[in-house]
């Protein structure tokens, strides 16, 4: 099976390294994909101009590259691309796998988490993720994640999801989940607090004794997760 690997906001196709190592090992095809404005070479729009549109065509891109149906991975705020994959194409994406995070719903914005200075929005420190979040990172991990965090430009984080496939709705659904626990997903689903996922046909909840950035702190035990729900 082939995956597609989108890390979350501030994170360059790299932050994969080690899980793609541990996937390929296990027999499957592992793409990270490196977004524009988040790090891809020659994709056209630069840092400051690119959109949530830009990335949402590289990942269909990627998508409709593929040899044949695909596991379109999304990490935290990427969740939503992963599902934006599902809907534009919802007969070559096999399954989603959301990690940490949720798709939005059409009309709401991406990512618009945290101010926005001179058209980005920075990352913002460790203080906002103190507690389960970052608990697991060492002081080396965080310094690693820190240092290399690419400001998220303003058109990617206000940028305005659109989900227009009822399809995307019969596509599997794997949350699974670091920082909080699989009954805790399920309650916030099934409380209304996720409207986009309450619809969604086919969900599994599968645990990962981790924070919020497992690729960087259980790559190994991410990748066996991820492998298990590869279609057959």
């Amino acid at each position: 099976m082939e995956f597609l690997l989108i890390a979350g906001l501030w994170l360059d196709g790299s932050a994969w390294d080690a899980v793609v190592t541990e996937l390929q090992a296990l027999g499957h095809q592992a793409v990270p994909l490196w977004l524009p404005g988040q790090g891809a070479p020659g994709q056209g729009a630069s840092p400051s101009t690119a959109t949530l549109a830009d990335q949402h065509a590289a990942v269909l891109e990627a998508v409709d590259a593929a040899a044949g149906r695909v596991v379109v991975v999304g990490h935290s705020a990427a969740c939503t691309l992963a599902w934006m994959a599902a809907d534009a194409r919802p007969d070559k994406v096999a399954r989603v796998a959301m990690i940490g995070g949720f798709s939005s719903s059409d009309g709401q914005a991406y990512a618009d988490f945290f101010e926005l200075a001179d058209g980005f929005m920075a990352f913002p420190g460790w203080g906002p993720f103190d507690g389960p979040d970052s608990a697991d990172l060492d002081e080396q991990q965080r310094r690693r994640i820190a240092d290399a965090a690419i400001p998220v430009p303003e058109g990617v984080a206000k940028g305005i999801v659109h989900l227009r496939d009822e399809r995307r709705l019969d596509v599997p659904v794997t949350l699974i989940c670091p920082e909080f626990s699989p009954a805790q997903a399920k309650e916030w689903i099934e409380g209304g607090e996720l409207p986009e996922l309450a619809k969604a046909r086919h969900i599994e909840y599968v645990d990962i004794d981790s924070g919020h950035w497992p690729m960087f702190t259980r790559p190994a035990e991410l990748a066996r997760l991820l492998a298990e729900v590869a279609p057959a």
